[in-house]
């Protein structure tokens, strides 16, 4: 484009600065979005793709295909000794294990223990992670079993200024123990699920007898290949290798119960987990098409007011045709002042990413920024193709007006009949777009808050769950005590202790129960330990018989001999799940086999975890002391300000156990993690909706603005024929009506 061609844009403009602003500004709000999106969309594909040679990683997933298992799919959690089983029958092997991550230790400073992101792991963790180091070795560090490699962020908040290596730090995971610091890394990113900041070796003895036992899961296993095709050779190795491994645990065929898959770990952090469906993957892919589409609408609402305001530029394009301009030469010239406009509208909408990235982040829980090095080319990419996709046809219909015809008019052309129907069309699509936008927001949101009302089978409001009591490195007469005196709380109405409680916490158990005349193994229940009035704390509903109580000696499971019966109480899931018609005909009823069950009472279905996990059959036993019988996590039933009843607790523990960092919280608190991610998405929806609608109604507004000043004399006369005021709003609100009222009927049904 020449400096004429410049100045006739620069003088388009500021002729109609309204509908320069409306134009530009649409075009600048849907590139914002867009950007906002895309950075969003681009931050959660690149999980562990900062790792060099993340290609050639794969995380070693267990899959499940139990009958009527509430554990069925496949979650990346392996056996503790998997890794060593698979070094013995194929030694050329290289892989890692990670044991802990987000919370699962604590380190002892001053006397008071701390969270931290602990992790075990092999010597051979940087034969497959190349995680950069700052200092030291981190290959030589971790062969000695009393050494520990920390993050930058770790070295800051323990040991601020002073050098760290050489120091020693107390870390505590099944014990705790000093480790002298020898080596520091750099912080992993944000986009990780490599969730730890202290490094320890995994000790050369099992932490646990289940290390080796086929169908338990304790940490995270990884490989890595030198070619997909070496990987996929592995991957057909594994189910003759389970089946030969797994037999003593698992019995003939065990591939049929459980398989191994390796998956590249780029796609862990999208892959559905365990019974979870594809949810996250799912949101990433609407929210990106979400930002697609605003984008579009804003082309559309661009392609619109350009062509509306065609007819302005006839005698323009007449002129230039006379003086020699052929019409290469105009459509070259149109679509460069396309592109040169979608230039002015990135920059602003650049600018408007910029200034909205902070709220975004606040709304969805986020930490996007903008690494120009990436966007500058991705946003010259997209002004190019923006602007032609926007600018061909404007420029197609302004380069085809006739000279003559033109100028021997008494006025501008507007495209005539097929202009006005093709603008329509592009309104319908455009609100089309917009008000299904608005629609799937209103869903969403509903959905969200039912998810967050619905009734889960207990009593919410009062509860607190404190998880880290079940620590092992409290001893059950510590935690004997922490319970009776969180008892002696004046706000506590009561208080109860077992394996499992709201929001996931403890333990996650199942196994198959044999039904009475039924040939196999049974379904698969889940089942949990219950300590005195658990059922009470909860406030569950009782459906027939009753629940578990001291007077009945035969309730409690741990005194019982081999092959004794045990009391048991079966959720309203298990009714069917057990082949039995109704509640009542349940109750008194032994099941199990060669461990028999009996059946004493049954409760309403109780929801502990997640919104998106199957409400599973499930059957509880009775300890008395259940804090003595493995993991214990203490369920409060309790009056008055949360707040002060989370600090009471927590003074009370820091009190009695300070080498363990106290974890409590309310339930809805616990149960809010399982729905951060549905909140996200809605609220980043609801802006692109939001804001895919704005540019629809602005832009429709300065159409209909625009042609209503082209029509002045149009309604000069109308009104001179006697037309009222009213008459003139309904004619020309009615003709921009229509293709609303088409596109409600379009985006509804759909």
């Amino acid at each position: 484009m020449n400096r004429f061609a410049l100045l006739t844009l620069y003088r388009s403009l500021t002729r109609h600065k309204l509908y320069a602003a409306l134009n530009v500004g649409g075009l600048a709000v849907g590139i914002a979005v867009f950007l906002v999106l895309g950075l969003y969309v681009r931050f959660e594909t690149s999980y562990e793709k900062w790792l060099p040679r993340y290609n050639g990683v794969y995380a070693v997933q267990t899959v499940w295909n139990l009958p009527e298992s509430p554990f069925n799919g496949a979650y990346p959690w392996t056996m503790g000794g998997l890794l060593d089983q698979m070094r013995e029958d194929f030694p050329a092997t290289v892989g890692t294990r990670v044991r802990g991550g987000k919370g699962a230790g604590n380190v002892l400073r001053g006397g008071i223990a701390v969270t931290d992101d602990v992790a075990q792991v092999d010597p051979s963790l940087f034969e497959v992670f190349d995680l950069p180091m700052a200092r030291g070795n981190g290959r030589d560090a971790l062969r000695t079993p009393t050494n520990t490699i920390i993050s930058e962020s770790a070295a800051r908040k323990f040991f601020g200024a002073s050098d760290p290596i050489g120091q020693t730090l107390t870390v505590g995971m099944d014990s705790s123990d000093a480790y002298r610091v020898a080596g520091v890394f750099r912080d992993l990113p944000k986009n990780s699920d490599l969730n730890f900041s202290i490094l320890l070796p995994l000790p050369r003895t099992p932490p646990s007898e289940t290390w080796f036992h086929w169908g338990s899961s304790s940490l995270q296993t990884f490989l890595r290949f030198d070619t997909p095709a070496t990987a996929r050779a592995f991957q057909q190795k594994l189910g003759a290798f389970v089946d030969r491994r797994g037999l003593k645990d698992m019995g003939k065929d065990a591939s049929k119960t459980q398989q191994l898959r390796l998956l590249p770990i780029a796609r862990m952090h999208l892959e559905p987990q365990g019974t979870q469906s594809a949810s996250r993957k799912m949101t990433v892919t609407t929210l990106g098409v979400v930002g697609l589409l605003t984008l579009l609408i804003a082309i559309v609402n661009y392609v619109n007011l350009a062509t509306a305001r065609a007819g302005l530029r006839a005698r323009e394009v007449a002129m230039r045709k006379v003086l020699g301009a052929d019409r290469r030469a105009l459509v070259g010239q149109f679509l460069g002042e396309a592109i040169l406009t979608v230039a002015i509208a990135a920059i602003i909408g650049l600018m408007l990413a910029e200034l909205s990235l902070p709220l975004v982040n606040a709304a969805g829980g986020l930490s996007l920024t903008i690494h120009y090095a990436l966007v500058a080319p991705a946003l010259v990419a997209l002004v190019l193709l923006v602007g032609i996709a926007a600018g061909s046809y404007p420029a197609m219909l302004l380069s085809r007006f006739p000279a003559a015809t033109v100028l021997a008019s008494a006025r501008a052309p507007g495209g005539g009949r097929a202009g006005n129907r093709i603008r329509e069309a592009l309104v319908v699509f455009q609100f089309g777009l917009a008000i299904a936008f608005t629609i799937g927001t209103f869903v969403l949101v509903s959905q969200t808050r039912h998810v967050r009302q619905t009734d889960l089978g207990f009593k919410r409001d009062g509860l607190l769950v404190v998880r880290s009591l079940a620590d092992s490195l409290i001893d059950p007469a510590q935690k004997s005590a922490v319970v009776a005196a969180i008892r002696t709380l004046p706000a506590v109405n009561d208080i109860t202790v077992g394996n499992s409680a709201v929001g996931g916490s403890g333990e996650n158990n199942s196994d198959n129960v044999p039904l009475p005349g039924v040939v196999g193994p049974g379904p698969s229940l889940r089942w949990v330990v219950v300590g005195p009035r658990f059922f009470d704390v909860y406030a569950s509903r009782l459906i027939a018989g009753r629940v578990f109580d001291d007077a009945h000696g035969a309730d409690d499971s741990k005194p019982l001999g081999k092959g004794a019966p045990i009391s048991i109480v079966i959720n309203r899931r298990a009714i069917p799940t057990l082949g039995f018609r109704s509640a009542q005909d349940a109750v008194g009823k032994t099941v199990g086999g060669d461990r028999p069950r009996t059946i004493i009472g049954v409760i309403d279905d109780m929801q502990f975890f997640g919104p998106r996990e199957p409400n599973s059959a499930t059957y509880y036993v009775y300890s008395r002391q259940p804090e003595k019988a493995g993991t214990a996590v203490a369920s409060i039933r309790y009056t008055g300000d949360p707040r002060a009843m989370v600090a009471a607790v927590r003074s009370i523990w820091q009190r009695m156990v300070p080498q363990v960092p106290f974890d409590g919280d309310t339930a809805d608190k616990w149960l809010g993690e399982f729905y951060e991610d549905d909140d996200r998405a809605t609220r980043l929806f609801a802006i692109g909706a939001g804001l895919a609608a704005l540019i629809g109604c602005v832009g429709l507004w300065g159409l209909a603005s625009f042609n209503t000043a082209r029509r002045i004399k149009e309604i000069g006369i109308r009104k001179t024929l006697g037309a009222s005021s009213a008459d003139i709003v309904r004619l020309l609100v009615g003709q921009f009506l229509r293709p609303v009222m088409i596109a409600n009927l379009v985006a509804w049904p759909l």
